[in-house]
C-alpha cells in the first residue's frame, strides 16, 4: 500500500524545497498542489499561469482526492499543499488515511516575500487558520499531526529532516539533502513564475540575515497570523 506523506504549508515558505528533499527519494513520488485547480475554478483569482494550472489540475475538490487516490507511482506519494486552496467546509475527513505534518515560517518572512511576488496577502493569514484547524482535527482523532519550521531546517538540514522522518514513521534517505538543479517532473506548469530560485539550487541554503521592513499594511497582516504562528511554533519538532 502506498504511504501518503501530506505536507501543509502557507505561501512563500520552503515548501517547494521540501518537494525537491522528498522527491527525491528513490521510494518517493511527489504531487505539486493538487488543489490548486479547484482554488483557480472557485475562486475565479487571476493567479499567474491560471489557464494553465486548470488545464493540468482538476478544478473541483473531489476530481483532486480522485486524482491523488488513483497516483501511485511510488511505494511512497508525497502531496505538496499551499493550506488556503482548500474550500471553506471541507472538513478535513479525508485527511486521516495519510500522514501529514505542517510547514510553518515567520509570518513577517512569509508576507515580505509574498508581496513582492502578488499584491494580496491575506492567503497567508488564512493558511495558518487551516493549519490550525488541521492540528486541531488530526489531534482531536489521536492522529500525529507533527509540526516544522522553515527557519529551523534550513539552520541544520539533516537533523530537522531526521526528525521530521522519525515523526512521520518514515526511514531518512541522505538523498533528501541534495538534488541536480533544473526543472523537475512533479513541478506544477505555474513553475516558472515561483520556481526560478528552487530550480536553480542543489539543497537546503540558509537565507541571508536581513531587516525584514513592511509597510504599516503588511505589518497588520502580519500580526493577524501571528498568534497562530505562534501557537504552531510552541509545538514544533525543536531543532
Amino acid at each position: 500500500m502506498t504511504i501518503v506523506i501530506s505536507m501543509w504549508s502557507g505561501p512563500r515558505n520552503i515548501s517547494t524545497t521540501m518537494m525537491r528533499a522528498f522527491g527525491n527519494r528513490a521510494d518517493t513520488a511527489a504531487l505539486d498542489e493538487p488543489f490548486y485547480g479547484d482554488y483557480l475554478a472557485r475562486t475565479g483569482a487571476a493567479h499567474p499561469y491560471r489557464e494553465e494550472t486548470l488545464a493540468a489540475r482538476p478544478q473541483t475538490f473531489e476530481g483532486a482526492l480522485r486524482w491523488i487516490g488513483r497516483t501511485r507511482a511510488a511505494p511512497v506519494l508525497f502531496l505538496k499543499h499551499i493550506a488556503y486552496h482548500l474550500p471553506h467546509g471541507a472538513g478535513f475527513g479525508f485527511l486521516e488515511g495519510w500522514r501529514n505534518f505542517l510547514l510553518i515560517r515567520d509570518p513577517r518572512a512569509m508576507v515580505a516575500s509574498f508581496a513582492d511576488k502578488f499584491e494580496d496577502v491575506t492567503p497567508i493569514v488564512q493558511s495558518f487558520e487551516i493549519e490550525l484547524a488541521i492540528l486541531d482535527h488530526l489531534t482531536a482523532k489521536g492522529l500525529p499531526c507533527p509540526i516544522i519550521d522553515a527557519a529551523d531546517v534550513v539552520a541544520a538540514p539533516e537533523r530537522a529532516l531526521r526528525a521530521l522522518c522519525d515523526a512521520l514513521d518514515l526511514p531518512f534517505d541522505p538523498a533528501m539533502l541534495a538534488w541536480r538543479p533544473g526543472p523537475r517532473p512533479e513541478d506544477g506548469p505555474w513553475a516558472p513564475h515561483w520556481y526560478a530560485a528552487v530550480r536553480a539550487s542543489v539543497g537546503f541554503r540558509a537565507s541571508e540575515e536581513r531587516k525584514i521592513i513592511l509597510s504599516s499594511e503588511l505589518e497588520a497582516v502580519a500580526a493577524r497570523a501571528a498568534p497562530a504562528y505562534r501557537r504552531l511554533w510552541e509545538r514544533r519538532i525543536g531543532p
